[in-house]
């Protein structure tokens, strides 16, 4: 069964955006001329978006005293909307088959955890737990606590009290039900009441010890910072059952946690000699050996691992926890160079940019210059000459020219996108990404556009969208948010005629095109797309990194001679690129060294935004 989310509309209805008590009301007046079939979708969509209402409810057993129960107004089907799966809970309670009832709850709970679905009187009531088999009960909160994050965010609490006031009365019904006081243990974990996860996991090991029930309450320990206790208990789970591979990788998690890296990859190495592609000791052990050197190599093996294994047994977030933040490989950098801090100062101020000034000893790149004279026209830029090599030229003869200059002021050479691409790029763009594999997949939604239109998003980034991410990037760095458009731009770029060999591919050609053009933003979104075709495909490794390693060597050549804005980015890429060679390593590490104080530092305000921007990325 799949539901469909709360604002979706049932069948056969055209109005998403009426309100519960309007829903409420159609309802009223479908059942008071006798039409069932339409005072039901009207109750659904009421529940849908009031869950708890009684108004709601007395209908709802009106209904049901009408139809003979209701339960055939409300039938499960493949894709049902999780109004009429709520609705069909509380019928099933109201005819004696409270067990199903909650089934369905924890269901719509698993599709929406925000909502308080089961926050009713039979669900709460002590007299429930009475009528249940502790093991159903157990199951229901093993169900629920599979799609909560842990620990629940202190704003998504109240909506899961419900199911914490079943836990305790079934605790209490069932004192000495070891399955059930772990699985209550679970869920009073991830709601932040550690103490009593620890005491009935406590008594459930005590009154029948298992391996669960020794997991978790190492789990609880863990959760209250006792770690030597949490390390105890999964010790004793692994003796009671040494072939579960997933507790080692736990063994190895909390030993990493306290910085015990070299007894924690001992228990990924023993999981591993047990079964070498058991997934989670494979995560574990590819993160931890990471954490330990720094080696990109580890996180490109997790990232073969994951494509070659697409079956795990569940989700895992070690290489996204591995590249978040990290330029990137989790994030865009910002945007170097004295012109992109004056646009920063500008936006700050809140003035246009009137009154100020910015002195650049060469051209800027010219999406820093059109970005700045966008958003601050009010800046005077000065240039103080052409040193060599000009900036304003490609850096080898390219087939794709973006930009024709006039003096120093650039314009783009090529047609504006089509309105299906930008309303596309807007939908896609961010500057934070989990990892490059994942940026790789989410830009299959631009597969449909054709190679103007992307190369058209370049050199004209639509606005910023109308929304929170929008509004903090204008309000703080608009920079960040056409660098973005262009790296999404570049990822649609792999997926252009994937059916062509990648050496005489379209996408490999222009690409390159790209990378070796104007010094530019450009540039780096480009280089980037290269680096993740690396990741997704080994077979490309060795000539990306022949590309990344000679265009490094060239803007290194050329930061000898004049500034080169994008210079400590590309050596940020360099490093996130696989099978990279030792010596471009070192280059990349000294020009990081040499040139990051043109990038802004770490106290910098911009370090805040960057929180800002991934945090709704975190899961």
């Amino acid at each position: 069964m799949q539901l469909r989310r709360e604002d979706d509309v049932p069948e056969g209805r055209e109005d998403p955006a009426l309100s519960a008590t309007e829903e409420l009301a159609l309802a009223r007046l479908a059942l008071d001329e006798g039409d069932l079939r339409h005072a039901a979708d009207h109750l659904a969509s009421a529940l849908a978006r009031a869950p708890t209402l009684p108004e709601v409810h007395e209908t709802l057993a009106r209904l049901a005293a009408a139809d003979g129960g209701g339960l055939d107004l409300f039938p499960i089907t493949h894709h049902t909307f999780v109004g009429a799966v709520v609705a069909r809970a509380h019928l099933l309670a109201a005819s004696g088959r409270p067990a199903e009832g909650l089934e369905l709850l924890a269901a719509a709970t698993g599709h929406a955890p925000g909502t308080q679905w089961a926050g009713v009187p039979w669900v709460t009531a002590s007299e429930l737990v009475e009528r249940l088999e502790p093991e159903h009960i157990a199951r229901v909160l093993m169900q629920v606590c599979a799609v909560l994050p842990d620990p629940v965010p202190r704003a998504g609490r109240a909506a899961l009290t419900p199911y914490l006031t079943l836990a305790r009365n079934a605790a209490t019904v069932h004192p000495e039900h070891g399955l059930l006081l772990g699985a209550a243990s679970a869920l009073a974990r991830r709601l932040g009441e550690v103490p009593l996860a620890i005491r009935w996991a406590s008594r459930g090991v005590r009154t029948q010890p298992s391996k669960m029930g020794e997991v978790w309450l190492g789990y609880a320990y863990r959760s209250a910072g006792r770690t030597r206790d949490a390390l105890a208990a999964l010790y004793r789970a692994v003796d009671l059952d040494p072939d579960d591979l997933a507790i080692y990788a736990d063994i190895a998690g909390t030993l990493a946690e306290t910085g015990r890296l070299d007894d924690a990859l001992e228990w990924t190495e023993r999981a591993l000699a047990r079964d070498p592609s058991f997934d989670c000791a494979v995560h574990t052990a590819h993160r931890l050996r990471h954490l330990r050197d720094g080696d990109l190599a580890h996180l490109v093996a997790l990232a073969d691992f994951i494509r070659d294994h697409p079956d795990d047994s569940h989700e895992h977030g070690d290489l996204a926890q591995c590249c978040r933040g990290r330029p990137w490989l989790g994030q865009l950098t910002p945007a170097g160079g004295p012109l992109v801090d004056a646009l920063r100062q500008a936006v700050a101020d809140d003035d246009n940019g009137l009154g100020s000034a910015v002195r650049l000893a060469a051209a800027a790149p010219p999406s820093a210059l059109r970005t700045a004279t966008s958003v601050a026209p009010g800046l005077r830029i000065e240039v103080a000459g052409t040193p060599e090599p000009d900036p304003r030229e490609p850096r080898r003869a390219s087939a794709q020219r973006l930009w024709h200059f006039a003096e120093n002021v650039p314009t783009p050479a090529l047609p504006a996108p089509s309105a299906a691409a930008v309303e596309r790029i807007g939908q896609l763009a961010h500057p934070a990404w989990p990892h490059p594999p994942a940026a790789y997949d989410a830009a299959v939604g631009l597969a449909g556009l054709d190679l103007g239109d992307l190369l058209g998003l370049l050199v004209h980034p639509p606005a910023a969208p109308a929304n929170a991410l929008g509004r903090l990037l204008a309000a703080q760095d608009p920079s960040i948010w056409v660098r973005g458009v262009q790296v999404w731009a570049c990822l649609g770029l792999l997926h252009h005629r994937t059916d062509e060999p990648w050496e005489e591919s379209t996408r490999r050609r222009v690409l390159l095109d790209l990378v070796w053009g104007v010094e530019d933003w450009v540039t780096e979104a480009a280089m980037f797309a290269l680096v993740t075709a690396a990741w997704v495909d080994p077979s490309v490794r060795p000539d990306v990194a022949r590309a990344v390693a000679e265009r490094l060597a060239d803007a290194a050549a050329v930061a000898r001679a004049r500034p080169v804005p994008i210079a400590v980015s590309l050596a940020y890429l360099a490093l996130a690129a696989p099978e990279l060679d030792a010596t471009t390593a070192s280059l990349a590490t000294s020009l990081i060294g040499d040139l990051s104080p043109q990038l802004p530092r770490p106290r910098n305000p911009l370090r805040r935004l960057w929180q800002r921007l991934i945090a709704p990325r975190r899961r």
